[in-house]
């Protein structure tokens, strides 16, 4: 009887609990029915999404724009790029004038909110760039509000206490998914300006030490590409070349990409110290076997930032992924075989220790260099077009593990490393406390829906 639920009502209770006449138990769930009585018995302190002045929204079906992806310059929002904050760093674009030539091809501000309507229902997103919303996506035109009108609904939606009623709102069907009918009726906390004006001051430093992040990340990157010498490098991008058959033998390739003279240049750039990533990283390959009843954390290429942010998800293991194969420690590092153009690496961290990755990725574990340097090495653009030249299949590029222990790795000086690694130090740490303030101030939202606002005001205090 372990984990048995029952929840007893009125079939009078039945009729009236929603427009959509639910009859399911998922929907009577003893959480989702003690927030409902929360609402009824403090009606004063919600209201809904139209009474605040709001629509909520989503793009109807538009032709396949994919062949248009990385063409133009306007982000394109899909259920990936929607988990908390919006990584625009790995959204794929499109060109704008798609959005006039496809009427339903909709448009988000920055200041609107979007929710993920299927696949993973209920993720939410500040929009912070224009950009396309695909058709995954509902959106609330919160643009229109004050700024801390904005930040204090998309810290609302954020609460586990609005997920419930997010999820709960959701139709049952073989692939549950919100719909914009029920979201548009979906209860909105009602706060003081005080308390907004609180959560606020929160939300901005949390969103400061963000770009500080970023920020030094990307000077990390700008270091190690002039310590390496690649800052003089002229690439010749000279569509031709002629090459031996006994140099197409030994390479074993056919395709006229691969000796391009761009890439043969920056091979020899690279060789100078006869170093491969084999004598920098081993591989980790420790295989994960899940057990029914055992859950564990598990990170997917999805849940890789741009910045190289590894997040993590609880999963059952009953109903572990396919892909779910590595055991991963803190210290490695993990990156994408797969498209690796998109510059996907990530540095995990010590909390993050027996977590498991996809097969997606390759676990490397450093020898004799620092982890942060390996980690802002693969991660350099150049690099990462040495990976996509190795990829085979059209369809689901990927690069092997052992062409990938075969690129050049060519050593910086000790000046160099030693910055990379403070850079890259700091960017984790900023991010850290990023990701622990914006935590802080949607807890604070969520004590003061189940307690008060003095309560959840003393919260962020703490």
């Amino acid at each position: 009887m372990i984990g048995l639920e029952i929840s007893e009502l009125t079939f009078c209770g039945v009729l009236a609990s929603a427009s959509t006449f639910r009859l399911d138990s998922d929907y009577y769930k003893k959480e989702y029915l003690l927030a409902a009585e929360r609402i009824k018995n403090r009606p004063d302190s919600f209201q809904t999404i139209e009474s605040l002045g709001l629509i909520a929204n989503g793009s109807a079906f538009y032709p396949s724009i994919e062949p248009y992806y990385g063409t133009g310059s306007l982000p394109f929002l899909r259920v990936a790029d929607v988990d908390g904050i919006i990584d625009y760093g790995k959204c794929v674009t499109i060109p704008e004038e798609l959005t006039e030539r496809f009427a339903t091809l909709d448009v988000v501000d920055p200041g609107d909110i979007v929710l993920t309507k299927g696949g993973s229902v209920a993720r939410v997103g500040f929009v912070t760039q224009r950009a396309a919303a695909s058709r995954d996506l509902i959106f609330i035109n919160s643009a229109k509000l004050p700024k801390i009108e904005q930040i204090f609904l998309y810290l609302y939606f954020l609460t586990d206490f609005c997920n419930r009623m997010l999820v709960r709102s959701s139709s049952q069907t073989a692939q549950p998914h919100l719909t914009i009918t029920l979201v548009r009726h979906i209860p909105i906390f009602r706060a003081s300006d005080e308390f907004k004006k609180a959560v606020f001051d929160v939300v901005q430093l949390s969103s400061r030490n963000l770009n500080e992040s970023k920020r030094l990340v990307d000077e990390a990157s700008e270091a190690l590409f002039e310590g390496l010498g690649l800052k003089s490098w002229q690439p010749n991008d000279s569509p031709s070349c002629i090459r031996s058959a006994c140099d197409v033998i030994a390479a074993n390739r056919l395709d006229a990409d691969y000796f391009r003279l761009r890439y043969q240049s920056l091979l020899t750039l690279l060789r100078r110290q006869g170093k491969t990533l084999r004598d920098v990283a081993r591989l980790r390959e420790k295989v994960f076997t899940p057990q029914p009843g055992q859950p564990f954390h598990y990170i997917e290429i999805g849940d890789l930032a741009a910045d190289g942010a590894a997040t993590s998800h609880e999963v059952l293991g009953e109903e572990a992924p396919s892909r779910a194969t590595w055991i991963i420690q803190p210290g490695d590092v993990i990156t994408s075989t797969v498209r690796p153009n998109r510059c996907l690496t990530g540095l995990i961290e010590p909390e993050q220790a027996g977590n498991i990755c996809s097969s997606g990725f390759a676990v490397l574990t450093p020898k004799g260099i620092p982890g942060e340097l390996l980690f802002a090495y693969l991660r350099l653009p150049v690099i990462c077009e040495l990976m996509d030249l190795h990829t085979t299949a059209s369809m689901y590029p990927a690069i092997s593990t052992t062409d990938l222990m075969r690129l050049p790795f060519l050593l910086p000086d000790d000046a160099t490393i030693k910055k990379v690694k403070q850079q890259i130090t700091a960017a984790r740490v900023a991010r850290c406390e990023a990701h622990a303030l914006l935590e802080k101030a949607k807890q604070a939202v969520e004590v003061a829906i189940e307690k008060n606002e003095a309560a959840g005001l003393a919260g962020l205090k703490d």
